[in-house]
This record gives C-alpha cells, structure tokens and sequence, in this order.
C-alpha cells in the first residue's frame, strides 16, 4: 500500500506509512538511541529482543545504534510471528471504535472489521495508538477520558550531499568511516528552539501521509545508509502559546500546516531550494543537489506553508548550523515540506499505576505522550506491560 502511494499517489487512510504494522516507525531509520535514563535496565532488553529477532548484534554496543527500513520490516515480522506462536491472535484490518464501561472500570471494546461492528470483552486495554491516531483521540474525549495538550515541534526537512555531512564531520577519515550523521541545536532571538530532528544519512525524504487532502513528511534510511543524501527535519518547538489553549489545537493546527502543504504540492510534496527558503520565494530550478524522495514532488515555495515565526526561527537558525558543519547552509540544498508528527500533540494522563481514569486502561508510548522514538515507546511498553501483571496478580490475591 505505501509502494502503491508514492507511485500513484492513491492514499489509504486506513494503511500508509503512519498505520501498519510496525508503525512509522517502520519506515525511518530505524534508530535505537534514546536518552531516557534506564536503571531498570528495559533499554538493554529491548536490543536484546531486536537481536533476537535479526537485527545486527552490533546494536548491543553501538553508542547510537540503527536498523535501517529494510531490516526492520523483517524484525517486525519475526516479532509479529513469535506473539503468534505464544497464543495471542493478532487483527489486522481492524479499528479500535470506543470502549465498553462498567462505571470507572473497563469491560470491553467495540471494533469494526470488514465493516462490521462487533465487541470484545476484556478487563485491562493496553492503548499504544501512535501519535497520528487522531479519530482514537476525540473519541477518547467523548468517552471522558482525561488528556491535555502538550508541546511538539514543526518544520521541514533538509537535504545535503552526504559526502559533504561526512567531509565536515570526519574529515579525510569520512573515506572509511561509515556515514556521517549530526545533532544541531540553537535558541533564537526571541527565546524559540530550533534543533535536528530524527537524522537520516544516506537516506530519502518521504511523504508520510495519513490524511486525504493533506501532506507530511519524514525521513527514512536503509541499513547501509548508502544514499546519496543526508536528510533530518529542521524544527521549531510550538506550544499552546502558538495553537491555543484547547486539547485539540495542536492537532488541528498540524492538520492545518499539512493542509497548506498538500495544497502548495498540488498533492505532491513541496520542495524549494534553502537560497529560495531563506528569500521566501518561488523555486524554479534545482542546483547541484538532487532531491532523494519517496513520492511525487515540485518545486515551489516552501517556506509560505508556514506561519511567519517558524520560517523566521528557522532562517535565523541556518547561520548557526553553517559555523558547526561547513557547507549546511549552501544555497541549493533542498527543503521540503511540512513535518508536523514529531511527536504527540496530546498526553493522556496516568497515575502511579500507569492507568487512565478508567481502570484497566494503561496509556502506553508515544501516542499516549510518554515517549519520542523507537527506543524509548518500546521502553514504556514494557513498563505498562510489568504494571499490568502486577495489578492482575493483586486482583487475584
């Protein structure tokens, strides 16, 4: 389905990069460094299941340790088939509709399937949507569940030579040593910050939608991170003070953002040249880098999707960048548009035991708000998962 999208442009709402198995986690870089402190020792155990599954070993002592895309569909897979082989039964092709109550406890859920709604009895509901669930959202909402708004970031990303990134970096050793990568960070002017988000080298920029009508992007590499480009999203942290109080304006003002972008592609995703960016204005040709991109694109003029501040912290951000990797602002370096899933823009509120004001229901990952990769949702998985079993176990005592 996601090959099928960004050849044809056809978009399943139901199945795209942001829903599937593996979640979109599946295509990025796969990355497993995170820093959350682990004392528990959960981040050891999460490698070791990776490995167990076919991963590289190497994870297990690489100071920021990756997958890539193409492994990881496998891992997800060996994992998937060893849940089955454990007893559990899986149900793709199903949506979660609402919860079934009993007073402040729950009894079940209502899921629809082929377009049939049916119901599941149950006493405890793990829910680890993903940050893009927005449907699960306002129906939790309707259900009185209690969340709040929280902080997230916006912006673009950007493309460079590879062997550019690595020269800057390494040097001449950038000739044996494997692809390069970076973390950038900057406070603006007024207070706003800017930093790197999720650094692909040798990777593609892809459309990551999961909305008709509306565009997003994200990046991906491979296990060999072999591309001819480096890519990572350059964004600006945006809070309440930038979409509204309400629980909802977060996602409503990403929605926006993704609308504009869609419409400024023509369904395609926009591209512009940073010279361009930083002019605020129309591109009309490429310059000597060539984009790496999983879907259609155009050139046109990138930096009018967003609100004036955030193009102007960005743009402010760029000089900054330069003096730290020579060469990241060049002017024919690509930009393009608009990442906005950099994490949640809602937080489902849990108490000590890691459930919702509902018993029996655990807000678990990113999607719930607790989490920001790979690495550190697999962590809080298994958290809920060892809080679970020790409230089932007292409700057996």
């Amino acid at each position: 389905k996601v090959d099928h999208f960004w050849q044809t442009g056809e978009l399943d709402p139901e199945c795209n990069v942001q829903f599937g198995e593996g979640g979109a986690g599946t295509f990025s870089d796969g990355k497993l460094n995170t820093m959350v402190k682990d004392p528990s020792g959960r981040n050891r155990k999460v490698l070791e299941c990776f490995v167990a599954h076919g991963a590289p070993e190497e994870i297990l002592y690489m100071q920021k340790p990756h997958i890539g895309t193409d492994k990881l569909r496998e891992v997800v897979r060996s994992i998937r088939e060893e849940i089955l082989a454990l007893g559990a039964t899986l149900h793709f092709d199903t949506r979660f509709v609402r919860f079934l109550l009993q007073g402040d406890r729950i009894c079940g859920v209502e899921y629809e399937q082929a377009g049939r709604i049916s119901q599941m009895a149950c006493e405890a509901v793990i829910l680890a949507t993903g940050h893009s669930a927005r449907d699960t959202f306002i129906e939790l909402k309707e259900q009185g569940v209690v969340m709040q708004p929280k902080a997230f970031a916006v912006g673009v990303r950007m493309e460079h030579p590879q062997e550019m990134i690595g020269l800057s970096q390494y040097g001449e050793a950038a000739k044996i040593l494997p692809p390069a990568s970076y973390k950038l960070t900057n406070t603006t002017s007024d207070g706003r910050g800017v930093y790197s988000f999720c650094m692909c080298p040798g990777g593609q920029v892809v459309n990551a939608s999961s909305e008709c009508g509306r565009l997003v992007v994200n990046g991906m590499s491979e296990y060999a991170r072999d591309g001819a480009n480096a890519n990572s999203a350059i964004v600006v942290t945006v809070g309440p003070e930038d979409f509204g109080e309400g629980l909802f304006d977060g996602m409503q003002f990403q929605r926006r953002l993704e609308q504009a972008a869609y419409e400024q592609g023509q369904g395609r995703i926009p591209v512009q040249l940073l010279g361009d960016f930083l002019q605020n204005r129309e591109s009309t040709a490429l310059g000597e880098v060539t984009p790496c991109l999983c879907g259609e694109y155009t050139l046109t003029n990138v930096r009018s999707i967003l609100p004036k501040e955030i193009g102007d912290a960005i743009a402010e951000s760029i000089p900054q960048f330069e003096r730290r990797i020579h060469g990241f602002g060049r002017a024919d370096a690509i930009v393009s548009g608009v990442e906005t899933r950099t994490s949640s823009p809602i937080r489902i509120i849990r108490d000590d035991t890691l459930q919702a004001n509902y018993e029996g229901v655990y807000p678990c990952g990113e999607g719930a708000g607790y989490a920001g990769g790979i690495t550190s949702a697999a962590m809080d998985g298994l958290k809920v998962a060892e809080q679970l079993l020790l409230q089932l176990g007292e409700k057996k005592k």
